[in-house]
């Protein structure tokens, strides 16, 4: 893509030439489209719901992979005593093997790396998969087909895991699976808002959070329900629905009208703009008349295309490491919170539970103070109040009692707002032409920090310090760096480059 800075410096620089801003594509949908109707509802419903089962399979193996409790069937044995060091005659299971990997395939005295295995092979796919298939729904794919794709890989790989032989058959099908849900939120998220004018922008992203906290709170439902039985059918359980979901998406979904035009298939974008119209304007492709035809072989040359054009500009490369930065400290927490609730002596599936719930103020608060909320300032505060509760955790131990589980809902409570208030953060900072390979790369960091947690979570069960001390330490420190990021409450959502340029030009910052 050619350099389009050069134009706007060099008008910048003339005394008779005035710097005008590119047509808005942001104002022409928004008056196609009219008020928020019941088309865009039940579009943004059905798309949203995808989180449902990400959230599913991203905290599954909390049930399929904890522990089971037993109990002594020897005078010699001791239930205080450590697992390991008694005959195995002398115990018992208080369940069937079968209802977790670790008792069927006797891992309880393996090493925290290999039952830690499956959890992080997950999330090391989430990263090889966000790699390999975040670009594809900013160039070729699009981001209908991309998250049908996504989904498919999910639910075939689920349902695969089911007929594992061994625990490493069983990693590497998590790992499969990660792969495939990669790019599920950051997909349903930017085609539910991008079918959207910016009133409800905010209002429509957060129903992906509440359709998230949904699916999480099903899992000890199902665990509950299940924990007599094997894990496998846990993964039967959750595949099946998705697989249904795909045949909905493949026939009801729409695809982004926004990318449509910047690809040049102004037709397609103009019939899905009539479908979804909530007012009587007539559309047709002249009223999306946007100088995109001399530039349409500059805005796709590959398929990565979306990721050169983020390195190459300066500014922009700024944001994306900066978001990424406290993507990642956000990730830790909200991925190790309810991985590490085995580490405190309270019980599971109520402990699950509650986190869950406390996904619901998060998804209010994004809800109906998204437009009335600075980000920086939020997402500092969310971020301070998860790291210093956590820390908390650690500094004071078993002596605080129970008063540990409430200090670790407020700590995944703010890690849950902040990891919401982010990812609308990261919508608002990028165009259109970059967008979905923007929040993909965040999301990727949100991840990332996600594959270190298992790990912690295991040294954590000698001392707290390297689980929630290490947690608290992190998300504190990271969510230090949005204070380098612009505001973008209630800006306008900029389709191009072009725009984008221009905004940050008239605030005065540098283009590079």
């Amino acid at each position: 893509m050619a350099d389009s800075t050069q134009p706007f410096l060099s008008a910048s620089n003339s005394s008779e030439s005035k710097l005008l801003p590119p047509r808005s594509l942001d104002e022409t949908i928004e008056r196609c489209i009219g008020n928020f109707g019941w088309a865009q509802f039940l579009q943004a419903a059905l798309i949203s719901f995808a989180w449902f089962f990400d959230a599913q399979q991203t905290f599954i193996t909390v049930f399929t992979d904890s522990q089971p409790t037993w109990h002594c069937t020897d005078s010699v044995c001791n239930i205080s005593s450590n697992i390991c060091t008694l005959p195995n005659q002398t115990w018992s299971w208080d369940f069937d093997p079968h209802v977790s990997i670790i008792s069927e395939w006797g891992l309880q005295c393996a090493g925290s790396f290999l039952r830690g295995l499956p959890a992080s092979s997950f999330f090391l796919g989430c990263l090889v998969g966000g790699l390999a298939l975040s670009t594809l729904a900013d160039s070729s794919l699009g981001r209908k087909n991309m998250l049908l794709l996504s989904c498919l890989i999910m639910s075939l790989s689920s349902m695969l895991t089911a007929l594992s032989t061994s625990i490493w058959v069983y990693a590497f099908l998590r790992f499969m699976n990660g792969f495939g849900r990669a790019t599920i939120g950051t997909c349903a998220l930017v085609l539910s808002t991008e079918l959207v004018g910016k009133k409800w922008r905010g209002q429509v992203g957060a129903m992906g959070f509440f359709c998230f906290t949904l699916g999480f709170l099903s899992l000890p439902t199902f665990g509950y329900i299940n924990k007599e039985n094997s894990w496998r059918y846990l993964y039967v359980w959750t595949s099946i629905p998705t697989l249904s979901y795909c045949v909905l998406v493949r026939i009801f979904v729409r695809e982004s009208p926004r990318w449509l035009i910047v690809k040049g298939r102004k037709e397609e974008a103009v019939s899905i703009l009539k479908s979804i119209a909530s007012n009587a304007i007539t559309v047709s492709s002249t009223n999306l008349c946007f100088d995109l035809e001399e530039n349409q072989s500059e805005l796709n040359p590959d398929v990565y295309d979306a990721l050169k054009i983020l390195v190459r500009k300066s500014w922009l490369l700024k944001r994306l490491l900066v978001a990424m930065a406290v993507g990642f400290g956000i990730g830790m927490v909200y991925y190790g919170m309810p991985l590490a609730l085995t580490n405190l002596n309270f019980n599971l599936y109520l402990g699950v539970v509650f986190n869950a719930l406390s996904e619901f103020p998060a998804f209010l608060i994004t809800f109906f103070l998204i437009d009335k909320i600075n980000r920086r300032d939020a997402l500092i505060g969310f971020t301070a109040l998860s790291g210093i509760s956590s820390a908390l955790i650690a500094a004071l131990g078993q002596q605080i009692g129970s008063l540990q589980i409430v200090l670790e809902l407020v700590s995944f409570f703010s890690a849950c707002t902040a990891f919401n208030m982010t990812l609308i953060y990261t919508i608002e900072l990028f165009p259109t032409c970059v967008r979905n390979s923007a929040m993909a790369m965040v999301r990727q960091a949100l991840v990332f920090g996600g594959v270190f947690s298992p790990v912690m979570v295991a040294a954590g069960r000698e001392n707290q310090f390297w689980s929630y001390g290490l947690f608290g330490l992190v998300i504190g420190l990271c969510g230090l760096f949005v204070v380098g990021l612009p505001e973008t409450r209630g800006s306008v959502l900029c389709d191009t480059m072009e725009e984008e340029e221009y905004k940050v030009l008239a605030k005065g910052q540098f283009v590079g």
